[in-house]
């Protein structure tokens, strides 16, 4: 290769890889597009003959940033770290796809998005609605492309990746009929949409065959959870014999509030619990709880927003929902 003062150039890699400049540009940053052996071929010449990428000056020829924003819309508090499955498992998948078709990840929350990094980014991904959808109008003003993980809401004009939630809350509710329960609480916010159709589900599938009293906890925690039920056992007894919590963490507080009034659980009162985090199996008694694949939920987030990001045609999805029977 002939000498260049400012250093090899994109076209001189290509040229003495036998391959195109655009096959040099995706191999560089790891698109999916190129073969792992192209990418190698392509790598070691750039290595061996010094070229650097200049990041910069590629994103402003291209008018990309090639860069994702993640919103995360959680209150981060005592009884609900960010160090939960969620958002950590979603947040996985999403950082795996996305660096595999070389893009970097922003993690932000809504209150920062008037930061240049934000601003910048080629799209959004939202985790979590927030509610009555309110995050969700936030970040639409930004006129970025937009993913958002939950679930669907009438009139919703973005697109969704979640669980079905609906089927989700069905599986507990034809558990608790083959159980011959008939006396039932949901613990639950219901103005998250999610949350809403987990409910919506279970009351469909109990078919008028028993009844349902709903209580909105103050969070999504263990401590909620408890003062829940601890409240509602000092109002009118023991006058229910199954809970359906919208979290483990609800559910694990629940139980713990039915212990300690020497209920026995699920003998007196059965309770389910909903997503089926590591803590689920090691609870005692063991929870019973709905599984959701968050993870893949993550590397489908990141497909849908580089699908809008190229401009392809890109619709909401839902993933299954599995209920896992323990002890409880």
């Amino acid at each position: 290769m002939p000498a260049n003062e400012a250093g090899p150039t994109m076209e001189d890699i290509a040229r003495v890889a036998g391959v195109s400049t655009i096959t040099v540009s995706r191999a560089l940053r790891a698109s999916p597009l190129v073969t792992d052996k192209t990418r190698e071929k392509v790598r070691r010449i750039a290595e061996e003959q010094g070229y650097r990428l200049n990041v910069s000056a590629r994103n402003l020829r291209m008018r990309r940033s090639y860069s994702i924003a993640v919103v995360v819309e959680m209150t981060p508090i005592k009884g609900r770290p960010m160090s939960d499955p969620y958002p950590l498992e979603l947040l996985g998948g999403i950082t795996q796809e996305l660096t595999t078709a070389g893009y970097s990840v922003v993690l932000t929350s809504k209150q920062l998005l008037d930061t240049a990094p934000v601003q910048g980014a080629d799209g959004m991904i939202l985790l979590g609605q927030g509610t009555h959808g309110e995050a969700v109008r936030v970040l639409q003003k930004s006129g970025l492309p937009l993913v958002v993980w939950g679930a669907p809401e009438d009139g919703g004009s973005y697109v969704v990746v979640g669980s079905d939630n609906r089927k989700g809350g069905m599986s507990v509710g034809r558990r608790f009929l083959g159980q011959g329960r008939r006396h039932l609480i949901f613990l639950g916010d219901v103005d998250h949409a999610e949350v809403k159709e987990r409910c919506a589900g279970f009351i469909e599938a109990l078919d008028g065959q028993a009844t349902v009293h709903i209580i909105r906890p103050r969070a999504f925690t263990f401590e909620a959870g408890f003062d829940s039920i601890a409240s509602l056992l000092v109002k009118k007894g023991r006058s229910f014999d199954g809970v359906f919590a919208a979290s483990d963490l609800l559910a694990m507080g629940a139980i713990r509030a039915l212990t300690e009034t020497r209920l026995r659980v699920p003998d007196d009162v059965s309770v389910i619990g909903y997503d089926d985090t590591p803590g689920a199996a090691s609870f005692v008694p063991p929870l019973t709880s709905v599984h959701q694949y968050l993870r893949d939920g993550g590397v489908l987030l990141a497909k849908k927003i580089l699908g809008m990001v190229n401009g392809e045609v890109v619709t909401s999805e839902m993933l299954p929902t599995e209920l896992v029977a323990r002890q409880t």
